[in-house]
C-alpha cells in the first residue's frame, strides 16, 4: 500500500489531483487510516493508469468515470488505443525534432508548416472517443449521472455495496435458492433504475466481471466477505438460466 504522497511521486500525478479524483469518486483510495491518510494498492494504481489513458484521449473526468464503471469497458481495447495514440504522438514529435534540426543546420528556406500538423493525431483521438461513447449503456449511464453531486454519487455507491454485503451474508445458501434469487433481482432493478437498463444478458456480463478478478472482485469481497463476488456470479447465472 502507498500513501497519497508516495503515489504522487511514483506516478507524477499531483497530490491535489489525487485528492480531486477521490472527491468526485473517480479514484477512491483502497483504505483510509484512522489519522485520515489515504492508502492505495496496486489495483487502485491500475485504475489510475486507465484514467491517465483516457486523459491522453482528451476525455472529461466525468466521462472517464462513466466509462470505467460501464459493463462495456474493455481494458485490452483501451490499451490498444493507448499504444496507437502514443505512437502517433511519437511520430509527431520526431517530425518536429527533424524540422527544428533542419532550421538549425540550414536556416529557414521556405515556409513549411507540415511538421506542426496534428490532424492525424486529432482524428484518431476523436475516433477513439466516439468508440467509447456510442454504446447504449454508456449513453444512458452518462445521462443518468449528469447533474449528480459527489455526495449523491457516494450515496449510490454505498447503497450498491450494501447489496453485496447482503449477498455476502447469504453465502451459506445455494445460489439458486429463492432468497438469493430475490437478491439478484433487487440488484438488477437497482442498476436499471440508477445507471442503465440491465437486461439478463447485461447482468450475466456483469456477473462475470464481478468474479473476474481485479478492482471489482476486491471491492465486492471487501463489502461482503471473501468469495462474495464469485457467489454473486453464480447466483446471477442461476437467475438468468431460468
Amino acid at each position: 500500500m502507498r500513501t497519497v504522497k508516495e503515489v504522487s511521486k511514483f506516478t507524477g500525478v499531483s497530490v491535489r489531483t489525487l485528492h480531486h479524483y477521490d472527491a468526485i469518486g473517480l479514484l477512491k483510495p483502497t483504505a483510509v487510516t484512522e489519522a485520515g491518510y489515504r492508502l492505495y494498492d496496486d489495483t487502485a494504481l491500475e485504475r489510475l493508469q486507465q484514467i491517465l489513458l483516457f486523459r491522453e484521449l482528451k476525455f472529461p473526468l466525468k466521462e472517464i468515470k462513466a466509462i470505467l464503471e460501464s459493463p462495456d469497458f474493455d481494458r485490452n481495447k483501451a490499451l490498444e488505443q493507448q499504444i496507437a495514440l502514443l505512437t502517433l504522438k511519437k511520430e509527431h514529435l520526431e517530425n518536429l525534432i527533424l524540422f527544428a534540426r533542419g532550421i538549425k543546420a540550414i536556416g529557414v528556406k521556405e515556409m513549411d508548416f507540415t511538421a506542426f500538423d496534428t490532424s492525424k493525431l486529432d482524428e484518431y483521438a476523436a475516433e477513439a472517443k466516439a468508440t467509447w461513447g456510442q454504446t447504449a449503456a454508456y449513453k444512458e449511464f452518462a445521462e443518468k449521472s449528469k447533474g449528480r453531486t459527489a455526495a449523491e454519487t457516494k450515496t449510490l455507491s454505498e447503497r450498491m455495496m450494501a447489496l453485496f454485503t447482503e449477498f455476502g451474508a447469504m453465502q451459506a445458501l445455494p445460489p439458486a435458492s429463492d432468497l438469493v434469487q430475490k437478491q439478484v433481482k433487487k440488484l438488477q432493478d437497482f442498476i436499471t433504475v440508477h445507471f442503465y437498463a440491465c437486461s439478463d444478458e447485461m447482468l450475466q456480463n456483469l456477473g462475470k466481471m464481478y468474479a473476474g478478478g481485479g478492482d471489482f472482485t476486491e471491492t465486492i469481497d471487501k463489502a461482503g466477505g471473501k468469495g462474495t463476488a464469485d457467489f454473486v456470479c453464480r447466483a446471477i447465472e442461476a437467475f438468468c438460466s431460468t
